[in-house]
Parts: structure tokens; sequence; C-alpha cells
């Protein structure tokens, strides 16, 4: 089932299959190892609209929410 990444819970798991948005912000994605195939773990998600920490090949990355609504993935 394919949603978007804001909707995972906290050590959920999932594989991104695609990313809403344009060139621009497929290549920063791309730059920090978000992108297709990749698989993350939802670190922590902090209360009242705050960012999202995600892992992804071992690092730890916060983003925002508004871009974690644009990352799709498969709940795995």
């Amino acid at each position: 089932m394919e949603l978007p990444l804001v909707q995972l819970g906290e050590g959920e798991r999932g594989v991104v299959t695609r990313v809403i948005g344009g060139v621009g912000m497929s290549y920063h994605l791309g730059a920090l190892g978000i992108r297709g195939g990749k698989i993350l773990t939802v670190v922590a998600r902090h209360p009242f609209g705050g960012p999202v920490v995600i892992e992804i090949d071992g690092r730890a990355i916060t983003i925002g929410r508004g871009i974690a609504a644009r990352i799709w993935v498969e709940k795995k």
C-alpha cells in the first residue's frame, strides 16, 4: 500500500516509490539519498507539525512535514 512518508509512525519502515515535485526537489532529495527503491525508517515525528526524522543508509536526516508529504513510500 503506497502512502506519503508523513503518515508512517515512529519505527515504521518503507521503500521510496516516488517523489512528487520538480527537478530541484528531486535533485536535492537525491543528494540526501532519498530516491526510488531506498529503504527508510521513521525515527521520530515531532509534535505540532514539526519535522520528521528518518534514517536512510545509516544516517539520520531531518525533513519538514511538507516535503515528507511529497515522498511516497510502500510500507514494509
